[in-house]
């Protein structure tokens, strides 16, 4: 009888669904849950909220889709890898029943307090211990409810993180990783501990966390309640956990000092991986722990991330109503010229950018003529805006002392557009290779490795297909830097940087 593993990825549009074929390492089926994006609350600017009970939903929906491609009654799962959406902040009850709404990754309310909490512990301090300040994270959007909440923070018995609560629902049992609590802010990396300095600082008792587990391994049974909910055979183990750009990059095999991974989701994120703890004094990029981290070959991931990426095409193509399918906008795109006659897209408008020190200008179109620009220069100076951001950002991991050499990316999103891939590729002077895996199969295989069912991460990974390699344009290479110093300067004038 066939082994398969299922993984899931939960982000803050989606939900995704893999199932793998444990012998071949072939995808079986695959499934994304809504069509369209799940509804995120803004009850005030700046906001973002979701129901965790949303994702649960969804995910027993994506199930439900793999039974119909696979033609099955019940999905034969033996083991389960979740992703998940990193930075969200999820408070629970004496029951583990949510309290209010989870306060998710682009929620921007927290940002003064975590400014002020840097400067108040200590910038050395916060540096030398979280390795970051502490932000806009899930420690600071804890204390912001502590804060504004009172009543409600007094029947919080425990904190979850996305993966972490996804996990409860399905095993009974609440746990967190060493890698969640440090996207989170909670964790010490000098001590190799929980941040007292933190929990001190905002007040939070020890008593929220729940016990930690390993992100690979055996994490509990599948309870008999989730499986029948999920369509799933009982007896499934959870046995990978990971926030989403962690486990993306772990699937694409980016795992050693010199690596990076590249993803443009709803979000652009650059993943690179160290050797030994680094830090940005202002912030603008976070070092957390990789996934597969240990005190003897010690893994840091230096994390860049541009919150505005495709959900910024989403927005242009929502916004004019269109009837073109994303490979028609792109082909649109491509009609335009490099650097899309001047015409310039910042594309900050999806909450706080940490890349900007924490600035949340809006997103903006900058030098638009009426008698030039149509929608092929509108559409191509969206994608070359993410692709600047995420340029930019080379510059503050090069301050640091890092380079970025080559980068691996999913074929998926952004990178579905030649348009996108090439100008990125030209301007960080560096070749892209692009894999058939996303953050849903990345889980499933980690799983797998996670069970045993794999004698090393290479042999979990062999099956990953190769697309293609995007090679710098160097017919075109100044073209390309004209643009993007033209798209820098915007920012600057607009910004102050």
């Amino acid at each position: 009888m066939k082994q398969y593993v299922l993984g899931f990825d939960i982000g803050s549009s989606s939900v995704k669904a893999a199932l793998i074929d444990v012998d071949t390492g072939a995808l079986a089926a695959s499934a994304v849950s809504p069509e369209q994006e799940m509804p995120i609350r803004t009850p005030k600017t700046g906001w973002a909220e979701q129901d965790p009970e949303t994702w649960w939903e969804e995910m027993s929906k994506a199930c439900r889709k793999l039974r119909s491609r696979l033609g099955v009654n019940t999905l034969p799962v033996k083991a389960i890898g979740l992703s998940y959406q990193e930075h969200g902040l999820i408070a629970l009850d004496a029951q583990y029943k949510p309290l209010r709404p989870a306060i998710i990754w682009c929620d921007s309310r927290a940002v003064e307090i975590g400014n002020r909490a840097f400067q108040e512990i200590g910038r050395e301090k916060c540096l030398t211990t979280i390795l970051n300040s502490p932000g806009n994270f899930t420690a600071s959007k804890l204390a912001w409810v502590k804060q504004f909440e009172p009543l409600l923070y007094e029947k919080i018995r425990k904190i979850a993180l996305p993966g972490d609560y996804i996990g409860y629902r399905l095993t009974g049992v609440l746990t967190t990783t060493a890698e969640g609590l440090s996207e989170g802010m909670f964790y010490d990396f000098s001590a190799e501990s929980v941040a007292k300095s933190i929990l001190e600082y905002y007040g939070i008792d020890m008593d929220l966390f729940p016990a930690l587990v390993p992100s690979f391994g055996d994490q509990g049974a599948v309870t008999e309640e989730a499986a029948h909910f999920l369509g799933i055979t009982p007896g499934a183990r959870l046995c990978f956990r990971a926030g989403d750009q962690h486990a993306n990059a772990w699937g694409l095999g980016v795992l050693d000092a010199g690596d990076a991974a590249v993803n443009a989701g709803t979000s652009g994120v650059v993943f690179a991986i160290w050797d030994q703890p680094v830090s940005d004094p202002t912030s603008r990029v976070n070092t957390f722990l990789h996934v597969n981290h240990t005190k003897k070959a010690p893994r840091y991931s230096v994390v860049l991330c541009v919150n505005g990426a495709a959900i910024l095409y989403r927005w242009l193509r929502k916004l004019l109503a269109l009837s073109l399918t994303y490979e028609e906008l792109n082909r649109k795109a491509a009609e335009a010229p490099i650097g899309s006659q001047a015409l310039v897209v910042l594309p900050y408008g999806n909450g706080a950018e940490r890349s900007l020190g924490g600035l949340n200008p809006g997103a903006s179109v900058q030098g638009l003529n009426f008698n030039i620009h149509t929608l092929s220069h509108l559409s191509r100076a969206c994608l070359e805006g993410v692709a600047f951001a995420l340029r930019y950002g080379k510059e503050i991991l090069q301050q640091i002392g890092m380079d970025i050499r080559y980068l691996k990316a999913g074929y998926a999103n952004l990178f579905q557009s030649e348009v996108f891939s090439n100008t990125l590729a030209s301007i960080y002077g560096c070749p892209i290779d692009l894999f058939q895996s996303d953050g849903a199969q990345a889980a499933a295989r980690a799983a797998a490795f996670g069970a045993g069912w794999y004698r090393s991460v290479q042999e979990a990974l062999a099956p990953v297909a190769h697309i293609k390699t995007y090679e710098p344009d160097d017919v075109n290479l100044e073209q390309y830097k004209e643009a993007y110093e033209r798209w820098k300067s915007v920012l600057f004038a607009t910004q102050r940087l």
